[in-house]
């Protein structure tokens, strides 16, 4: 084998270990931040309970499925009223602090809708089931 085909095959592994090493780097990254699967229940995590008897209902979360992001916070409020209670704020972009919101739902209560917003945009939801 002459030593440009055992270069390319040497950085060929080379890059695919290299990226399988990030994908799991990323992975347990994700995993350790609070807003992606931590160990504490949303219910914990909630720092101010807003309206405790809140439930979010399969029409509720249907016609948020449709609402995208970056439409207006108002807009989304007026689709699942008050939320069981506020999360810690993040900065996910330099000025912008991004406002957590948690809500139960009413078929599951052992899973949590999350609704990221950025000042008075909504930026997107997770689902959390603990």
């Amino acid at each position: 084998m002459d030593k440009r085909k055992f270069y390319s095959v040497i950085l060929k592994q080379i890059g695919a270990g290299g990226a399988v090493l990030l994908a799991v780097g990323l992975l347990m990254d994700f995993h350790a931040l609070p807003s992606f699967g931590s160990r504490r229940s949303v219910r914990e995590s909630c720092q101010r309970v807003i309206q405790p008897q809140a439930k979010l209902s399969r029409g509720q979360l249907a016609r948020l499925l449709a609402v995208p992001e970056g439409d207006r916070k108002q807009k989304v409020r007026e689709i699942l009223r008050d939320p069981y209670c506020e999360l810690s704020s993040l900065r996910i972009r330099v000025g912008t602090p991004a406002l957590r919101e948690a809500y139960p739902l009413e078929f599951d209560p052992q899973t949590w809708l999350v609704i990221l917003y950025e000042g008075e945009q909504y930026a997107g939801y997770r689902i959390s089931a603990h």
